[in-house]
């Protein structure tokens, strides 16, 4: 029997030197006794010999299998060092074994993987830092309970995301501390070393009571999306009874007053989203971009229009439709009849995905995923604005509204009705009619293009 000890029960590159070298002079999975520090996973380890460190030679494997043993070994399951082995000596022999979905052994690693994944996204989701004061230094902390070995797999998010401010996120099992330069840990903590609030928080209440829209709740997809157990490190649930049960009196007045009152909730509620914005980093597009590009436009605006993505200029500027496309749409609106100084004008995903090529940066199309990823910025604007029409100016801003695929050449020259309430009309984006290479083709697009904006303006009228 081989008892091997791991440090820490989140020590994927402990696990892996382990089990290559354990794989590699053919030991058996029913042979191997997984533990971490002094807690022994097996009954029967009582007899076993110490398995010292060792490094065997390389082990192929495929891709499949690393990512999916990085997650599958952050879960609580005391099993899951021996299932990974045993799935790893599996696949020296079944080289396919890791595509066989319907496999028991894969089906439960890839459940334990999809539950990690979820962990991470609701620490991510629902860390809330307060402000603490120490000698005139201000460090924010944060407590959180996750369901699995996850924080330190978490802390570069956490480094990146809030790189400039000095932090500490609580847990019972592990502390990370950040001091602006370096990254630390501490030992498990208790909620009573948390603080319980602080002044922004009121500012954050504010901002969450303007955007809070009854209509939109469900409460049992909102109890699945965020358990109960989170509600207490989150200011802003101590508001949803009372919003929900004003509902109606609610939604009217905040309609009726981001209507009729110059710089109201509206306006500085949107003013926040727009700044909070500015530091996203919800998936990897920020990175090589030179900045968000966010909507623009009266939150009293009638319609909105949804386009891709920004381009290269709008990427530089800062704004959305200035550039070739832009043009186009500026002029499309003219002869419709629109102002667009009285519309909304937004993308569906905020920053620039690119290609480089030599000096040009040349578009490429935003994937699902990213979609996905931007589909809160667009839920949050539609929110404050209201619009009585949206218009989604191409495919990827046809996904973003309704969460699938739409076919434009079925779907559009209709009022359909979005998931959440409000009509949209579906066209083409503006790009699309610079890139008809045929004149007669360009010109009778653009004709259609025109009369689609009509529709839209007579829907909102």
């Amino acid at each position: 029997m081989r008892l091997v000890t791991l440090a820490t029960p989140d020590d994927f590159d402990a696990w892996r030197d382990q089990a290559r070298a354990l794989a590699s002079d053919d030991v058996p999975p029913e042979d191997i006794v997984w533990q971490v520090g002094s807690q022994v996973g097996d009954l029967f380890a009582a007899g076993a010999t110490p398995r010292h460190d060792a490094v065997g030679a390389p082990l192929k494997v495929p891709r499949g299998f690393i990512d999916l043993a990085r997650n599958a070994i952050l879960h609580r399951d005391p099993e899951r060092f021996a299932l990974l082995y045993t799935l790893l000596t599996r696949l020296r022999r079944e080289t396919g074994l890791i595509e066989d979905h319907a496999d028991p052994l894969v089906r439960r690693l890839e459940g334990l993987a999809k539950h990690v994944r979820r962990d991470i996204h609701k620490m991510r989701a629902f860390v809330r830092f307060r402000e603490v004061v120490d000698q005139g230094d201000s460090r924010y902390v944060a407590w959180f309970e996750p369901d699995h070995h996850i924080v330190r797999a978490n802390a570069a998010f956490f480094v990146n995301r809030f790189a400039s401010m000095r932090w500490s996120i609580l847990t019972p099992e592990v502390s990370l501390h950040w001091d602006g330069a370096a990254l630390s840990e501490g030992p498990g903590a208790t909620k009573a070393d948390a603080p319980d609030g602080d002044p922004i928080e009121e500012v954050w209440k504010t901002y969450y009571a303007s955007i809070f829209n009854p209509a939109r709740v469900k409460v049992g997809a909102m109890l699945k999306e965020m358990p109960r157990k989170y509600w207490k490190n989150m200011p802003e649930t101590a508001l949803v009874p009372g919003l929900l049960a004003q509902a109606q009196a609610r939604e009217s007045g905040m309609i009726e007053k981001a209507r009729t009152t110059p710089g109201g909730n509206s306006e500085i509620a949107w003013d926040a989203l727009r700044e909070e914005a500015l530091g996203c980093t919800r998936c990897h597009l920020y990175r090589p971009a030179t900045q968000t590009v966010f909507g623009e436009g009266p939150v009293s605006a009638a319609i909105m229009f949804v386009g891709e993505q920004p381009g290269d200029q709008e990427d530089l500027a800062g704004r959305p439709f200035v550039g070739p496309a832009g043009q186009v749409f500026d002029r499309a609106l003219g002869e419709a009849g629109i102002d667009r100084a009285e519309t909304y004008v937004t993308n569906a995903v905020k920053h620039f995905k690119f290609e480089p090529r030599g000096k040009r940066r040349i578009h490429a199309k935003p994937d699902a995923g990213e979609i996905e990823a931007c589909r809160w910025w667009i839920e949050q604007e539609q929110m404050l604005v209201r619009p009585k029409v949206t218009v989604a100016l191409g495919a990827t801003a046809a996904r973003s509204l309704f969460g699938k695929t739409m076919t434009i050449s079925r779907e559009r020259g209709r009022a359909l009705a979005l998931p959440e309430g409000g009509e949209a009309w579906i066209t083409v984006h503006p790009s699309y009619l610079l890139r008809l290479p045929d004149e007669a083709a360009r010109t009778a697009e653009y004709a259609r293009f025109v009369e689609d904006l009509k529709l839209a303006k007579a829907a909102a009228a």
